[in-house]
């Protein structure tokens, strides 16, 4: 199967509730595509915390996952409102949750939705080796990471669309263990040791000035 990731932004005129229910009712009505053979997506349903150690962005955005034999876009996808661009990726999950409720159902606890570009003057083995056997691991060390779907981004699927090198979902079974910094990093004898370890590795591979992380929330809908 091929897997492919669509952005799509809110308008600076909608709410988070009115860009959450334009998303879900379109994401729906294109699970009942037959060649769309798994659909889920992960979107801003509200504001993030004012105050954080995670610099969340304030924009509403989905990232809409689509699974499907082909190769080929999905263009009802492409001429959504706010569209920013398609993305074939590989994927890898480091850490997998077992998916027990429903399809429709909000995935349990939270999510952290990342967006992110290679870090200019490093090459993209560099890149990669950096991204996935230096950062990966030291996550699973740090954070209390459920659910790790980590996507590299191979093609934009669309012409001069947004590039992005890395879409990344990351899962807590509870808000706190995100949004409390003694959860997500550790106790304070550890923290701050552990949000500079943090910082320094994920700045040696990524263009820090460009990563956008946002505060979602996940929906399987089909599949």
């Amino acid at each position: 199967m091929n897997k492919h990731i669509y952005l799509v932004r809110g308008l600076e005129e909608e709410t988070y509730d009115a860009f959450t229910e334009r998303i879900q009712k379109t994401a729906m009505q294109w699970a009942e595509r037959k060649e769309i053979i798994k659909l889920s997506l992960t979107i801003t349903e509200e504001a993030p915390p004012k105050l954080s150690v995670i610099p969340f962005k304030k924009n509403k955005i989905a990232a809409i996952t689509v699974f499907k034999m082909d190769s080929a876009s999905v263009e009802d996808i492409i001429k959504t409102i706010g569209f920013e661009g398609a993305y074939s990726v590989t994927e890898a999950y480091p850490v997998a949750y077992e998916k027990t409720w429903a399809n429709g159902e909000k995935t349990p606890g939270v999510c952290l939705l990342t967006l992110f570009k290679q870090k200019k003057g490093i090459d993209y083995d560099t890149f990669i080796n950096r991204w996935h056997n230096s950062h990966t691991p030291l996550s699973l060390k740090i954070h209390p990471l459920w659910h790790y779907n980590r996507n590299v981004a191979n093609d934009n699927m669309v012409e001069n669309a947004e590039s992005w090198d890395g879409i990344v979902e990351e899962h807590m079974r509870t808000r706190s263990e995100l949004l409390n910094p003694f959860k997500f990093f550790g106790n304070p004898l550890i923290i701050l040791p552990r949000m500079m370890q943090v910082f320094l590795d994920t700045y040696s591979f990524l263009d820090y000035g460009s990563i956008e992380p946002y505060l979602v929330a996940e929906y399987h809908l089909k599949g």
